[in-house]
């Protein structure tokens, strides 16, 4: 064990959970007044159901387990994190992998905080018209069924691992470094999934849903910046030289994508928009993340502008498709993440075809993509349509028009009327 590795670790996933926050205001911004409080609580359900089923047996799932078919972990080897959290004199701590780099415990936060930012990813595409209560039961279904077998396909030997059955039948290491896959791909075609069962909301294509509050978009942009650090840097699982390196390529990519997307925004409309920069921050985050460690600087650049522009032409077709993705999950995350897995076939150091290699790595990454499009598809589909034709995913016209935060929370997060009736008094 290594204190520094420790220390390192343990802050990274703290990084990681303050994206879920990041997301909440990102999120919350993008949408109108009436229902930016609905859109903080489901990346608050987001966290907490999947504390909890994490604790149970996501960890179980994932990592913990049994492997069955390098699909999935059996569920009861690691329940209630038994194998993994021991107490000695009455002072719990882990049971401590041989030769590891930091404590086990410090993985399952690690791991668990990746969970809660994916499912909260899928929440953007829902906005203004689901029932909160929906939302909870699927997060505990989505994280069970969906989230924790990708990760141990993808990080845990499985499937779609570097040494899975795709890799060894093609002859080259599928690689994704912190989640092209699991995290982006995975949630924007659940999210897709979602829009096409539930429909659109009241208005869609008729009227403009503009932002309510541009602000609040932009820190949760920043916020989400800062908790990539730990996102893509703690990826390295110690603190050495990938960590920094990735910190570097994740800069450097991100910063790309922003001009790209900038200057795409600017040949269309004529404007740099602050909505736009958010965008395009995130768009490189999310394109950067499966290849932040096999990329050179300047290919890891020339990645972040490709995403800025194509996620930024990307986002309009929801209106040409006639699919209403309310914040676009699937123009950034599910675009930027293709891009991200795909892209290391072309730039990957060694591999890829212009960076040395032939293309093996191009078709492992391609195949390990559609693997992840398909299985998050038809998971998604069986938990989403069982939910609608059961309980139901839709709050009622009249709700959606009043406005989810008041119909759904029974409270408003900006009290106007009150707010002018103590004007008033103090003037009189």
């Amino acid at each position: 064990m290594d204190t520094g590795n420790a220390a390192w670790m343990l802050t990274s996933a703290s990084f990681v959970f303050l994206m879920t926050p990041g997301v909440a205001f990102f999120y919350g911004g993008m949408v109108r007044a009436k229902a930016v409080l609905n859109m903080l609580m489901l990346s608050a359900a987001a966290l907490a159901v999947t504390g909890v089923v994490w604790t149970l047996w996501g960890w179980s799932i994932a990592y913990a387990g049994t492997d069955i078919g390098g699909i999935f972990g059996d569920p009861a080897t690691g329940f209630l994190l038994k194998d993994t959290m021991v107490a000695t004199d009455g002072v719990f701590g882990s049971v401590d992998v041989k030769d590891a780099a930091y404590p086990h415990s410090i993985d399952v936060a690690f791991q668990v905080t990746f969970a809660m930012i994916t499912v909260a990813l899928i929440s953007g595409a829902l906005a203004e018209r689901i029932k909160f209560s929906t939302w909870m039961i699927f997060v505990a279904l989505w994280i069970t069924f969906d989230y924790a077998p990708m990760a141990h396909m993808v990080w845990n030997g499985g499937l779609l691992s570097a040494d899975g059955a795709i890799s060894q039948a093609v002859g080259a290491a599928a690689h994704d470094f912190a989640g092209g896959t699991v995290v982006h791909i995975n949630a924007a075609v659940a999210a897709l999934i979602i829009v096409l069962i539930i429909g659109k909301r009241k208005g869609f294509g008729k009227e403009p849903f503009r932002p309510h509050n541009v602000p609040f978009v932009m820190l949760g942009a920043f916020l989400l910046w800062f908790g990539w650090f730990g996102f893509n840097a703690g990826s390295a699982f110690g603190a050495n030289g990938t960590a920094g390196y990735a910190w570097v390529s994740t800069t450097a990519a991100t910063s790309a994508a922003v001009l790209g997307w900038l200057f795409t925004e600017k040949i269309r409309s004529g404007r740099y928009t602050a909505m736009g920069a958010a965008s395009g921050m995130v768009a490189g985050l999310v394109a950067i993340t499966p290849a932040a460690d096999v990329v050179s600087p300047f290919w890891a650049m020339v990645l972040g502008l490709i995403a800025g522009i194509l996620c930024c032409l990307a986002c309009g077709l929801k209106f040409k498709l006639d699919y209403d993705d309310s914040l676009d999950v699937v123009g950034v995350h599910g675009v930027g993440g293709l891009i991200g897995t795909v892209l290391i076939g072309f730039f990957g150091e060694g591999t890829g075809l212009f960076a040395g290699g032939d293309g093996k790595q191009l078709l492992v990454q391609v195949l390990i993509a559609l693997v992840a499009i398909a299985f998050s598809a038809v998971i998604t589909f069986i938990i989403a349509f069982a939910l609608e034709k059961t309980i139901g995913w839709r709050v009622t016209e009249a709700q959606e028009i009043t406005g989810i935060d008041l119909t759904d929370q029974g409270e408003r997060a900006y009290d106007f009327a009150g707010t002018a009736s103590s004007i008033i008094k103090e003037v009189k």
